[in-house]
């Protein structure tokens, strides 16, 4: 499975979690390392668009695909079984505690769960401490470019 996520370009090596354990997110608390990705480069931009603004995207970062072996099994939170809250911001408790239980948990590597900007697609929670995390292949970073009708 190939995921994509957008960050510094000095962060791109690192699968530690550690930007979410500082600020928590929708799925996970502060203290609970988590590395968040998206299933399309499209739905990236959009979820950085809604986290800074995009004219407050900052100049280093960087698209980072990774590979995610296919013999991996992922857990999943579908979309007719997420907390009425789950798309409010600030965000919920309910959604923080599923993301936390998942990393706990330690059983898989990967958490499918619903975009709260387009609950059709899917981002990917990756647990940094799970000990199949070093099986995720980083490929080479590339410059975020982002087409000037979105940033003027």
């Amino acid at each position: 499975m190939t995921v994509y996520r957008i960050c510094r370009a000095k962060f791109t090596d690192f699968l530690s979690g550690e930007g979410a354990s500082l600020s928590g997110g929708r799925w996970n608390s502060v203290g609970i390392p988590m590395i968040y990705t998206s299933g399309s480069r499209a739905l990236c931009i959009l979820e950085l668009w809604a986290n800074y603004g995009i004219d407050l995207v900052p100049k280093d970062f960087v698209w980072v695909e990774m590979e995610i072996p296919n013999t991996l099994k992922i857990a999943t939170v579908l979309l007719t079984t997420v907390p009425p809250d789950w798309q409010s911001f600030p965000h919920s408790n309910s959604t923080k505690q599923i993301g936390d239980v998942f990393v706990k948990s330690n059983k898989k590597l990967v958490l499918e769960v619903p975009s709260s900007l387009v609950p059709q697609e899917h981002n990917y929670l990756i647990n940094p401490t799970h000990l199949d995390a070093k099986k995720i292949k980083i490929l080479k970073p590339e410059p975020l470019q982002m087409d000037l009708r979105l940033v003027q």
